[in-house]
């Protein structure tokens, strides 16, 4: 086995693995406040990519003259608010009515409002990929026997590790992640205790979304194409790297996420060592939650809970 590229692969799948974990932090999130499955936030995280795109187009004329990783920064921000209220617009009108209703109804719901988003996006944006900009310099670092690091790689593990470590502020420092944290727990005891649960809820679906949105933009450029469909796939991962890590568990999340992107660039980088070919790169991710699901239900941080009949 040829271990020189190691580094380069370990590279590569750490920014893969990052997407996966911002997508998955948001389907951790809804589910641990809610207890379902939000099989829409693939798609919020495509409507980040057509965001970033459409922000790029109107802020460049304003944008002139500033450091194109400031602009970046921008557009980033943007399609993230964009994507937070998107999230928070899904939950008032289609999840909110359905609170009391089974989870399954809801869990049908969602899968409704995914494929709203997927075909009013093609009726909006076209069928076809569209090409991503590069929003700032396309450079290579490394190389000649030490792992080559693009700028956009750089960007979105740095940016990855910066939103990871806000969200943790966010969930363990402040009064609404306290809030969340209870409603997590228990819902009637937090709602005596004084928490608005529809607004913590909101506040979830907003946070979800605007890691998704960020996601988004990341994928957009490290693949520079973007289509009304790319979050069905990388949405799935997402929630098998969420049951990986530990559904509701938001270290969890970011933990399978990573492991997730590590796991299947190596499987590509090393398909004929292990004789799997490149193709079925898409299998891993299925055959990691059957095999989780089968020794370790709870997943890697989670712990296992009796359901009470």
């Amino acid at each position: 086995m040829n271990w020189e590229n190691l580094g380069q692969q370990l590279i590569n799948g750490l920014s893969l693995g990052s997407i996966y974990a911002l997508i998955a932090l948001g389907y951790t999130m809804v589910y641990g406040v809610l207890r379902f499955i939000n099989f829409a936030h693939g798609d919020v995280f495509m409507v980040g990519a057509f965001a970033g795109l459409y922000f790029f187009k109107w802020l460049s004329p304003l944008l002139v003259g500033v450091p194109p990783i400031l602009s970046a920064l921008i557009i980033l921000v943007g399609a993230m608010a964009a994507c937070a209220a998107l999230g928070i617009l899904i939950e008032k009108l289609a999840y909110k009515p359905l609170r009391s209703r089974p989870r399954l109804i809801v869990l049908i719901t969602a899968i409704g409002v995914s494929l709203f988003l997927e075909y009013t996006a093609q009726l909006v944006f076209g069928a076809a990929p569209r090409g991503f900009p590069n929003l700032v310099e396309n450079r290579t670092f490394g190389g000649n026997g030490v792992p080559a690091v693009t700028a956009e790689q750089l960007i979105v593990l740095g940016v990855t590790l910066a939103l990871l470590v806000g969200l943790r502020f966010i969930v363990m420092k402040t009064r609404m992640g306290l809030a969340m944290r209870a409603l997590s727990l228990n819902p009637t005891a937090a709602a005596l205790m004084g928490v608005n649960n529809s607004v913590v809820i909101s506040f979830t679906f907003g946070l979800g979304s605007a890691l998704a949105g960020a996601a988004g933009i990341f994928y957009a450029l490290l693949y520079s194409a973007i289509d009304p469909f790319m979050g069905v796939l990388p949405g799935i991962k997402a929630f098998v790297a969420a049951v990986l890590g530990g559904i509701g568990n938001i270290p969890g999340a970011a933990l399978g996420g990573i492991l997730l992107g590590v796991i299947e660039t190596l499987c590509v980088g090393y398909s004929k060592n292990i004789g799997i070919p490149p193709g079925y790169r898409d299998a891993v991710a299925f055959v990691i939650l059957i095999l989780i699901l089968l020794v370790k239900p709870s997943g890697l941080l989670g712990k296992a809970e009796r359901e009470k009949v």
